[in-house]
């Protein structure tokens, strides 16, 4: 129990507990007595502190759920809901095709990585596809699809815009960071290769020419066992 003050104390040269000398000391040095009742307060402005942020990362956790598009598959495309989210994918990241209707065609490349981001939900019909089931049906469709989808979900990590390059006769095209489609041409053609399979001469040379061609930098997409990509560019020399 805390002793009382001794009357007079404070004509003796002793500050009292209301004296003005308090504010000068130093936050953090302040030793609470063990009668004093101030944690009580302290203690509530944290647990008041910590409700807060839980709420706050709970509205987060909702307003990403009401913003997931809904994609329909088609064979060997998925196309979304005519939204503004999928509208925003495209104009900003270029995902997709736009088609005039104001849908976005996707392909199941880009399908299976929106689907990762928690930005895509695809329905077969009226049956909401989860992503291992995507996974089965995507593989069935294109051949090489894991090994390619690897690359492509790798250089769209990376910051780049990535896109098909069947016209070319290659998987895929690259642009340069903060280049879009349209803007400008594409940097890279890339294909995606294993670290076991096995390519001639003749078909690095078909490549080569395909790049030499299409007036682009040729870049094999080497993927090991553990998903890991390795990136070897090659170009014409003359002597």
């Amino acid at each position: 129990m805390a002793r009382k003050p001794k009357k007079g104390a404070g004509q003796q040269g002793e500050p009292s507990p209301s004296t003005e000398e308090a504010p000068n000391e130093q936050p953090g040095e302040l030793e609470l007595d063990s009668t004093t009742h101030t944690s009580h307060p302290i203690n509530l402005v944290h647990q008041e502190n910590v409700e807060v942020e839980h709420t706050g990362v709970t509205e987060e956790k909702q307003k990403i759920k009401k913003t997931k598009i809904k994609g329909t598959l088609f064979n060997e495309l998925v196309v979304t809901e005519a939204s503004d989210e999928a509208r925003e994918l495209y104009n900003q990241s270029r995902f997709g095709q736009a088609l005039e209707d104001g849908k976005i065609q996707l392909s199941l490349l880009e399908a299976l990585y929106l689907i990762e981001k928690g930005k895509l939900e695809i329905y077969d019909g009226k049956k909401a596809l989860d992503k291992d089931v995507f996974l089965k049906k995507a593989k069935k469709c294109e051949p090489n699809f894991w090994i390619r989808y690897i690359v492509f979900k790798d250089i769209r990590n990376r910051g780049y815009i990535i896109k098909t390059a069947l016209k070319f006769g290659a998987d895929f095209r690259i642009y340069d960071r903060g280049v879009k489609p349209g803007e400008d041409h594409a940097r890279w053609v890339v294909y995606p290769i294993h670290e076991g399979e096995q390519l001639t001469w003749h078909e690095f040379a078909a490549k080569n020419r395909v790049a030499h061609s299409t007036k682009k930098r040729l870049m094999l997409g080497i993927v090991d066992d553990e998903g890991d990509v390795s990136y070897w560019e090659c170009r014409w020399i003359r002597p």
